[in-house]
């Protein structure tokens, strides 16, 4: 098994910033329902940077490895920064091939985190095919 593959079953066993955020002022939830993995957010933006992040779910190991990943980079970034991640960000991120059946479970966190911004913003949420087609 090679580092990457490591990483990912490390953050699926043991997920870094799980929980809810009882004075969060953003949340969200997404699902992939090809699979079954649901996501929910709990964000406190402040001046618009994301302080602090946290998430509940239940999913396979690259819908939840690839939250608890990208959770741990999205803190003190800017909503702007994070609205301009791609799946090219999130496959760098993972480190491992991502295959057409999984590409929706690699991308649900970060469409999860960027509709609960793009929501607050009030504009129009992201689809599957706006990652898709990119």
């Amino acid at each position: 098994m090679d580092l990457y593959s490591q990483n990912i079953i490390d953050h699926y066993k043991n997920p870094r910033n799980r929980g809810r955020l009882k004075d969060g002022n953003l949340a969200h939830n997404e699902a992939n329902y090809s699979c079954g993995d649901k996501l929910s957010v709990d964000l406190k933006v402040e001046n618009e940077v994301i302080k602090v992040f946290k998430f509940t779910g239940g999913g396979c190991a690259i819908s939840q490895a690839a939250m608890s990943i990208l959770g741990e980079s999205i803190k003190n970034k800017s909503i702007d920064e994070i609205l301009e991640l791609n799946f090219s960000n999130i496959k760098k991120m993972l480190g491992v091939p991502i295959s057409e059946r999984r590409l929706k479970c690699a991308l649900l966190g970060l469409m999860t985190i960027q509709n609960a911004l793009l929501k607050k913003q009030g504009k129009e949420m992201k689809k599957w095919t706006d990652y898709i087609e990119e």
